[in-house]
């Protein structure tokens, strides 16, 4: 399991301000991120069960667990990240 320690930078007033609404910064940070994931989760399940079920050549069976589908889904020729398919997006077509 991979392991990211992130660091936010606020200014006095800005804390000041989160406060005003939040109890605990780094509560409503990590269930902002617990959040984030739970989303990416299930629009990455629902694009690549649709593609995996359309894609003639795959027969294989879709794992029912999130770490084998990931495994799966990551392992594949056309899957790419967000920052590869950006990039692929910014060149410029030639003709």
């Amino acid at each position: 399991m991979a392991t990211i320690t992130l660091t936010v930078e606020l200014t006095d007033t800005e804390q000041a301000i989160l406060h005003n609404d939040l109890l605990n910064i780094n509560d409503w940070l990590q269930a902002a991120m617990d959040g984030k994931k739970n989303n990416c989760w299930k629009r990455m399940q629902q694009e690549w069960t649709t593609k995996l079920m359309n894609d003639g050549s795959f027969t294989d069976p879709i794992p029912s667990n999130q770490a084998g589908f990931v495994a799966l889904v990551t392992a594949r020729e056309d899957y790419q990240t967000r920052a590869e398919r950006d990039t692929v997006q910014d060149i410029p077509e030639t003709e």
